[in-house]
């Protein structure tokens, strides 16, 4: 027999009604009797019994959230984030990875282990809108993305177009006027891609500069081997940028690999410019300007929407939220700050 709460409230000395409250996270509870509480539990070692506890709730306080890579730090601090969430309210969390696969993304979506977990968090890349309409399993699902606008789900975003807009506007006005674009895509994946081009054409567009398609590479991959070989197509078609608006942090990282690679300064020459913020961006050399899309509160957004549904404290309409961006200025674009003795 595993330790149960009428143990834990012999060693805690409170009642068994008590300690549930604890375990099940409710806010009416005295700041000692819970301190009490989590040290009893702490010392038994206590774990749930989580069938026992799904025949009483109807939920066993598991969520599963499934990104594209692991391997990304930006889908690492979207998964940090959401864990974060979900530990605020006493829900433990399950990270699956589907690879940006369509066949992985349609298993988490339609059975992923339903009998285990209360709902579903999901990043998807190439997923359809036929492959959720209907879903086999009756699953809280929350979408993160700009993937599947035209479903029923509750979904949190950023403003893509703004964002870019933002960071294209940084370069104009340190007066660089041939600004290129690294990271179009064609495939059905690149909903974010395409959101991030047209922001990066209409603040063009705003400020007089011609549209120049040779300026825009394309990169199926969105790592730093596809910054590096995106920037040598730039800097070997003759006439490269002054300024490059990378679409997020690892092509811009592995874009000033080639520059420096090819004598060019960043930027003297060229100046860079990311989007994501992931923490390498703060220790490159230089550091590298970049967009920071509010991971945290992408997290709370999504584990709200979803224990909104979970715990049926809301049934109305999908909702869709917006999660607040900044632009982070660093050594990439402003240079390198010299302080005066």
């Amino acid at each position: 027999m595993g330790v149960t709460l009428k143990d834990v409230a012999l060693r805690a000395g409170v009642s068994i009604k008590t300690v549930s409250n604890v375990v099940n996270g409710y806010k009416h509870v005295t700041v000692e009797m819970r301190q009490r509480v989590s040290k009893a539990l702490e010392e038994l070692n206590y774990q749930p019994n989580l069938p026992a506890r799904y025949l009483r709730k109807g939920h066993v306080s598991m969520l599963a959230l499934a990104i594209p890579f692991l391997t990304n730090p930006y889908f690492s601090d979207i998964g940090k984030a959401v864990v974060n969430a979900a530990t605020a309210r006493s829900y433990t969390v399950l990270i699956d990875s589907t690879d940006g696969e369509r066949s992985k993304e349609a298993l988490v979506v339609n059975g992923m282990y339903p009998h285990l977990i209360d709902g579903v968090i999901m990043s998807p890349l190439a997923l359809e809108s036929e492959d959720l309409l209907p879903r086999r399993v009756d699953v809280p699902l929350v979408l993160l993305g700009e993937r599947l606008f035209n479903v029923p789900y509750d979904h949190v975003v950023i403003d893509n177009v703004a964002a870019a807009r933002l960071a294209t506007n940084h370069l104009i006005s340190l007066g660089r006027t041939r600004i290129a674009a690294i990271g179009a895509q064609e495939i059905s994946a690149g909903d974010t891609a395409r959101l991030r081009l047209q922001g990066y054409r209409e603040a063009l567009a705003e400020a007089g500069i011609p549209w120049d398609p040779d300026l825009v590479i394309r990169s199926l991959s969105y790592d730093r081997i596809g910054g590096i070989r995106a920037m040598h197509q730039l800097l070997e078609s003759g006439s490269p940028p002054d300024a490059v608006f990378c679409f997020n942090d690892l092509l811009a990282l592995g874009a000033m690999r080639a520059l420096y690679e090819a004598g060019y300064r960043v930027p003297e020459d060229v100046a860079v410019i990311g989007f994501d913020d992931i923490k390498e961006s703060a220790f490159s050399m230089p550091s590298l300007t970049t967009i920071a899309p509010d991971k945290q509160a992408i997290g709370d957004l999504a584990v709200a929407f979803l224990l909104d549904r979970i715990e049926e404290t809301y049934s109305g309409q999908p909702r869709q939220a917006q999660a607040p961006f900044h632009l982070i200025i660093r050594e990439s674009t402003a240079g390198r700050v010299v302080l005066q003795e």
